[in-house]
């Protein structure tokens, strides 16, 4: 008999247990789950992985009616990892969280987060957002049960991937949940090297007022290279140096971060000097000046009239000169005239 056949026995014997008659008036519900288990389990050997969810989902269902929340909880959490061997991975955020709810009802929370924190490893790269959630409701879950080392855990998640999303303003809080997480365990190192990451993740929002705030506020956490580089990155910043500042991000402390802060450390906005007059000068970087094609033929032409004016004036000058000797030549000629006139005057009256 093939694993199919099998299951499909199981399942007829599941169906027959739910019914009722004259002298069963109530079905048989935990007989009905462990068969449909059965069948769900044969049909996962045959790689028929649809039919095994549909079994896993009826079977939690009939252990939901036994008030079986733990067995109802474990077979849903089977039919998570059924669909991410299917490759369909949108009701893996639903079912998860139908998984946790069942857990919390029996009294296992921390199974319901882990089920929250599988889920949400599952669908990070392609459901973002329904990861966040599971991850914040898992903190919330473990918090709630006194375990600020695991809820650290599950808020650091929630903290990279909101710096992933470029949710400066949410992962700046979710960071200092999970500074004040550690502080309750006194976990020193991780504090300082959340410092790190607040301060980044303040610079990229485009606050230094609150990046300087919290390297005072929790600075005092931080290891001597941490020290010398915030120090150094929120004096750049201070004296808006460029140059510095990126020296300062491209420090190895802050390269062997976390790959999102490592990542947001290398496309922060640097400082930029800014001005309230331009200063005086060539611009920096500014187009080179524009020159007319027509440029040469213009420059010809104004040289050539220039030429011909200078030709004129020239002769201008040698031109002058003659009228004045004319005139000078034709000055005693008139004299003459007059000369003559006086002597037949003269004549006339003797």
């Amino acid at each position: 008999m093939s694993k199919i056949e099998e299951g499909n026995s199981h399942i007829r014997q599941a169906e027959k247990s739910l019914k009722t008659s004259l002298l069963k008036w109530r079905p048989d519900f935990e007989v009905a789950a462990d068969e449909y288990t059965s069948a769900a389990t044969c049909f996962r050997v045959a790689k028929s992985y649809q039919q095994c969810k549909d079994c896993l989902m009826k079977s939690a269902d009939c252990y939901k009616e036994n008030r079986s929340w733990f067995h109802a909880a474990k077979n849903i959490e089977q039919a998570v990892l059924i669909c991410k061997e299917m490759g369909n991975l949108a009701d893996v955020p639903t079912l998860a969280h139908r998984a946790c709810s069942l857990y919390q009802m029996h009294g296992s929370p921390e199974s319901g987060a882990s089920v929250l924190d599988k889920a949400g490893k599952m669908i990070e790269a392609s459901q973002p957002q329904e990861a966040l959630e599971l991850f914040k409701r898992a903190a919330n879950i473990v918090m709630g049960e006194d375990s600020p080392r695991q809820a650290a855990e599950y808020m650091s998640k929630v903290a990279r991937l909101l710096v992933k999303l470029q949710m400066y303003d949410e992962a700046a809080d979710a960071i200092r949940r999970e500074i004040g997480m550690h502080q309750q365990i006194d976990h020193a190192p991780s504090v300082g090297r959340l410092t790190v990451a607040l301060v980044l993740v303040q610079l990229a929002r485009g606050d230094q007022v609150a990046a300087e705030k919290a390297f005072k506020e929790w600075g005092n956490y931080c290891e001597a290279p941490e020290v010398h580089t915030l120090e150094m990155l929120l004096q750049a910043y201070d004296n808006e140096d460029a140059d510095a500042a990126k020296a300062a991000l491209n420090s190895p402390f802050i390269k062997h971060m976390d790959v999102e802060y490592a990542k947001l450390a290398r496309g922060l906005p640097l400082p930029q000097q800014e001005y309230a007059i331009p200063p005086a000068g060539v611009r920096a970087n500014a187009a080179e000046s524009y020159t007319s094609p027509n440029a040469a033929k213009l420059l010809d032409e104004t040289t050539n009239d220039g030429q011909n004016i200078s030709n004129n004036a020239a002769e201008d000058t040698t031109e002058k000169p003659t009228e004045c000797s004319v005139q000078n030549e034709e000055q005693p000629a008139s004299s003459q005239k007059v000369e003559k006139e006086e002597d037949e005057y003269e004549e006339g009256l003797c």
